[in-house]
């Protein structure tokens, strides 16, 4: 029988407005893959911050490999075995792997630092990993799923008996996510207790053993994985049935809204051509890297246009910045919600104002409160964001429903085109609907909408048309009706001959 090396009884934690945590009981077993499931805001994040000592409980008791810990710091959580590899990766960029790896417990031989130690050992791990990355390059300079790995191996060079992996997979390639899996059964096998945050429920049956289900900051049940279907735990996440996971209603398709027209952007954004309709959903599929948010970043106006012709109801607008987008009536909520849709340190209300200081400034340029507060209210009701009040930071939000804050900025703006970059990544199933929700709703408004997704059967379950792109251009288009995951990865994986 497994070892307890989690004990976790009548956790309870409370930020101003909000009580994260009511009572709430967890446990882990050695060598075992642990699913901690519950909705945005369900207290899954809070709940692992106290185990790996970022926050401070207020009542309940806590045991760690048999020890009882009343409070801990982040150093002193390591040191019990426990290592976070949190969603919004934790390194500095400008460092190499190995000053990343040994930050805060670096080598150091009398007053100099022995650097080629701290090589040798990082290497080590990193090979253990069987990742292919040099100890010595520079954390900023690799991709997100091989800095992933690099926190992964920092995690066993401190020996750590209990893994959290925050949505792990968020930024993954399938290859890479297979590469993961591998991973995570050689440390169950090596007896290593693995907690795995994941709002993607069909990789579950790949690892999961157990799953624990939290909702508005309660436990609510827990068991064998096989034990649960899909259904079941959904329903336990959300406190009611989902019946359509992707409802896709009709409408009229009207007339063209929105051309583009030979756009060029340097090597991902080659001559792409395509047009958006009234009363339609137009969905942007393909691999990494094929070129789709580095497309809405042009349209927008973020990076620089080589050439190209972008209309809006049949005239031409020119748009050199992001500001020109906005006023012309075309907007985005960008992949990187925290770092280009919102400021984190600003409230709801600062947030949502920012982009709108034209409607809500009066000619002396004063802000016009009444106005401010009557666009934020109206943004958390129709978009039902859950909040205690429209003056907290937008950061303590959930991830949903900072997607949500993200579009409720421009609701006021009467805008004719709403591109979606990812717009589900890192939210839970109750959130994604929602924002399915939201999409069809400007679709009956006759709005363009546009939206990017990396997940296959959400573009084919919400998409009225399905744009596919790869290696920086467009290679295919389907209706939805005609759509197959098959005829889209044959699209998606047209790459240019290089001979």
């Amino acid at each position: 029988m497994s070892e307890v090396i989690v004990s976790m009884e009548h956790i309870s934690k409370s930020f101003p407005g909000v009580r994260a945590l009511d009572d709430v009981s967890f446990e882990l077993k050695s060598g075992e893959v642990m699913a901690l499931l519950g909705e945005n805001g369900a207290g899954k994040s809070t709940l692992m911050k106290i185990l790996s000592g970022v926050y401070e409980k207020e009542a309940g008791t806590m045991k760690i490999m048999g020890k009882e810990y009343d409070s801990l710091t982040p150093k002193q959580a390591l040191s019990a075995g426990v290592a976070i590899i949190h969603q919004e990766l934790n390194m500095c960029k400008d460092l190499n792997v190995t000053e990343n790896m040994f930050l805060g417990r670096e080598h150091i031989n009398g007053m100099v630092l022995n650097n080629k130690e701290m090589e040798n050992e990082a290497r080590k791990y990193l090979d253990e990993l069987g990742v292919d990355i040099d100890p010595l390059a520079t954390v900023g300079s690799l991709p997100v799923s091989k800095q992933q790995m690099i926190e992964i191996a920092k995690a066993l060079s401190v020996n750590a008996r209990i893994l959290i992996m925050d949505e792990p997979t968020s930024a993954l390639t399938s290859r890479e996510i297979k590469e993961l899996f591998s991973i995570i059964q050689r440390l169950k096998s090596q007896g290593c207790g693995i907690v795995y945050i994941s709002h993607r429920l069909e990789e579950l049956a790949h690892i999961t053993d157990r799953v624990t289900i939290m909702r508005d900051g309660k436990y609510i049940t827990s068991g064998e994985f096989e034990s649960f279907t899909m259904d079941e735990i959904i329903e336990y996440m959300v406190g009611r049935e989902i019946k359509e996971k992707f409802p896709r209603i009709s409408c009229t398709k009207g007339k063209k809204v929105f051309e583009v027209r030979g756009l060029n952007a340097g090597r991902s954004v080659r001559d792409i051509n395509f047009s958006l309709y009234e009363g339609e959903i137009v969905g942007f599929a393909g691999l990494m890297g094929a070129g789709r948010t580095e497309t809405t970043r042009a349209i927008f106006g973020v990076d620089r246009k080589e050439s190209g012709t972008i209309l809006l109801d049949g005239r031409e607008v020119v748009i050199n910045n992001p500001m020109d987008a906005i006023r012309a009536g075309i907007v985005l909520a960008p992949e990187d919600r925290k770092k280009d849709g919102l400021c984190t340190k600003l409230t709801i209300r600062e947030n949502m104002a920012l982009p709108n200081l034209d409607l809500i400034c009066g000619r002396s340029g004063v802000i016009n409160r009444n106005k401010e507060t009557d666009i934020c209210k109206e943004a958390v009701r129709s978009l039902s964001i859950k909040t205690p009040g429209i003056d907290i930071d937008a950061g303590s939000l959930s991830g949903g429903n900072q997607q949500k804050v993200v579009v409720g900025k421009w609701l006021a703006r009467n805008s004719r085109v709403v591109i979606f970059d990812e717009p589900t990544r890192g939210i839970d199933v109750g959130a994604k609907v929602e924002i399915y929700h939201i999409m069809n709703k400007l679709k009956e408004q006759g709005i363009a909408v546009m939206f990017i997704s990396s997940e296959m059967p959400e573009v084919m379950g919400i998409a009225d048309r399905i744009i596919v792109m790869c290696d920086g251009r467009i290679t295919g288009e389907l209706a939805a009706e005609e759509a197959t995951q098959n005829e889209i990865l044959k699209y998606a994986t047209q790459f240019e001959s290089k001979l």
